[in-house]
């Protein structure tokens, strides 16, 4: 068992069950929608998004189970995420988690349909399994937001128009970076602060605490999705179990060949102004931003890490999982 299993095995032994119990639909509900909608949800995978939720409900003096509806609300969120991403209209992929996608298994309109299902079903699992209501309407207005238009679906919609756009329609490459980042604080970003506030809220956490894991949880979503990029340069198809390299096959940005325009405008720049020139470069070899990427992700973690000093050793947990970040090879 790598360390990361171990670390994250507590919160897949309560939220595995969870999410088996919480895919019993009524009569209602078709066979096939129930079978894709359990294709999905129940897809092998590390859980990092409900872990975050419990450690982060830990971390303010709750418990796994005080978390458990919530981590199960978000995983559904992800999962239907997932599904819609997946298709042929989205980033047209046919390999999750190393089996077929959703729609390759189901067909379109079914798999539409399970993510619009696992959408509705989350709230509707908050709705009966969070006896507070005020507690309750919080924890679904959260979730609603970084889901939404603002959240994930509009960095969603940034992502897609991103592929027609080059980093010459920028005024350097550090505003096309900047964009970037807008897209990820949106696209995953804002779903793992959702994870941490919820698993805040759900604890009766303060308002210094769940502002405290707001940050830390901003840093790890930034520093997650600069380590995907990476690993979409450097690991095989068989360790990610979906296909890489495809966002630069489609021209769209990525951590790396941005990091590396950006460090060779700035070397261009200075010898520019040396010689008396204007003007930067706009590409350059990929592989020195794989390093540089590396770098940034490693600064967002010593950020997070200092989020949490709040918390003392309630949040030796979340520590140890954004550490994993700078190690994960899958």
């Amino acid at each position: 068992m790598s360390d990361i299993e171990e670390l994250l095995q507590p919160y897949r032994s309560a939220i595995e069950p969870a999410l088996e119990a919480a895919t019993e639909f009524g009569p209602g509900c078709p066979e096939k929608l129930r079978e894709a909608i359990r294709y999905a949800l129940l897809a092998p995978g590390k859980r990092l998004r409900p872990a975050l939720v419990m450690m982060s409900a830990e971390a303010c003096g709750g418990s796994i189970s005080d978390a458990l509806a919530p981590a199960v609300a978000v995983e559904m969120i992800h999962a239907y995420s997932l599904i819609h991403d997946d298709l042929p209209a989205m980033d047209d992929d046919d390999l999750r988690r190393g089996r077929p996608t959703t729609h390759i298994q189901f067909g379109e309109a079914t798999a539409i349909l399970a993510g619009d299902a696992l959408q509705a079903a989350a709230f509707s699992h908050l709705y009966r399994y969070c006896r507070e209501p005020a507690r309750a309407a919080r924890l679904m207005g959260e979730l609603a937001l970084a889901a939404g238009p603002a959240g994930l679906v509009g960095g969603q919609e940034d992502d897609l128009a991103a592929e027609n756009i080059r980093i010459d329609q920028f005024a350097s490459p550090l505003a096309a970076r900047k964009h970037l980042e807008s897209i990820h604080r949106r696209k995953t970003g804002d779903l793992f602060i959702a994870c941490a506030k919820l698993g805040g809220i759900a604890a009766g956490g303060s308002d210094e605490q769940i502002d405290a894991l707001v940050q830390f949880a901003g840093a790890f979503g930034l520093a997650f999705q600069i380590t995907d990029d990476v690993l979409d340069f450097t690991a095989s198809d068989e360790q990610l179990g979906k296909r890489t390299g495809k966002d630069s096959e489609r021209g769209k940005f990525t951590f790396p060949d941005l990091m590396a325009a950006e460090q060779a405008d700035k070397s261009q720049l200075e010898s520019n102004q040396a010689a008396g020139r204007t003007g930067h470069v706009t590409a350059t070899e990929i592989h020195p931003g794989i390093e540089l990427a590396r770098d940034h992700a490693a600064a967002g973690i010593r950020d997070a890490h200092r989020s949490l000093e709040l918390f003392g050793a309630r949040a030796v947990r979340l520590g140890q999982m954004a550490d994993y970040l700078l190690e994960r090879t899958s």
